[in-house]
């Protein structure tokens, strides 16, 4: 019996170890490009993903455009979450798997003022096309899905020749420029507005012109393991992700409103 029980205790005291070591052994250093339209989320996100799984996440966030070309010039990637389109663009190249294509967040484009400014009546189509030829001046990311999405609309509503005088293009949260002073209007993603301190949420466009920017994660091509890189992606679209993506102004998934 006293064999058994030193046995027992000899158990009780190496098991633990070693599936620590066997943790250790399977922790990975994940390299992520991540868009700032997911900028929050992600940085919320990566601690206790880090602290349940032991894996490192080496966070870069960027425009989708840029990290897009990032990519293509062969930039290592273990997960990208970009602008669905832009993914889906290097899954066609080969440089991103198919089979891992995950619509993590979506994310309506609105309109944000400095915080205090008066708010302009953007609730009807009509009403967003008199606000947006009444303001001084409109900020926009021209090489983001929203300011890509923005000039068309212009064109669309049939004020570009009006307005695009008294826009200008600005890089990462253009709202900052709207809380500095330099401008009165900010569009973007409303999840991106969210993020800036000194300005307040308009609201979004009006239905009948919204744009909803679908942010999809993907591993790398050329991860040979996968198996982490799908952790983390599988940790973002978990039901437990769902409060942190609406307290950034995201909505989980692709879903249609």
């Amino acid at each position: 019996m006293k064999v058994v029980g030193i046995i027992a205790a000899v158990v009780r005291l190496v098991v633990p170890v070693m599936l620590a070591q066997a943790s250790v052994a399977h922790a990975a250093e994940i390299t992520v490009l991540s868009t700032s339209g997911m900028r929050a989320v992600v940085e919320e996100l990566a601690p206790p993903f880090e602290r349940t799984t032991g894996h490192t996440l080496h966070l870069t966030f960027g425009t989708t455009s840029a990290l897009r070309n990032q990519i293509e010039a062969g930039v290592p990637c273990d997960v990208a979450i970009l602008g669905a389109p832009f993914l889906d663009a290097l899954i066609t190249q080969g440089r991103l798997r198919a089979d891992t294509r995950t619509d993590v967040a979506r994310s309506g484009i609105g309109i944000a003022v400095r915080a205090g400014a008066p708010k302009p009546d953007i609730r009807t189509v009509e009403a967003l096309t008199r606000a947006l030829l009444a303001a001084p001046s409109i900020v926009y990311n021209k090489d983001a899905t929203s300011g890509i999405y923005f000039v068309s609309l212009l064109e669309r509503l049939g004020i570009a020749e009006a307005v695009q005088p008294k826009t200008k293009s600005g890089a990462g949260f253009v709202a900052s420029l709207v809380a500095k002073g330099e401008a009165e209007m900010a569009v973007q993603a409303m999840s991106d507005h969210l993020a800036v301190p000194g300005v307040e949420l308009v609201g979004p466009l009006p239905a009948a012109v919204q744009h909803y920017i679908v942010f999809t994660a993907g591993v790398g091509a050329d991860v040979t393991d996968p198996s982490a890189a799908k952790a983390l992606i599988t940790f973002l679209t978990a039901p437990s992700a769902v409060p942190v993506l609406t307290a950034k102004g995201l909505e989980p998934g692709s879903s249609s409103p």
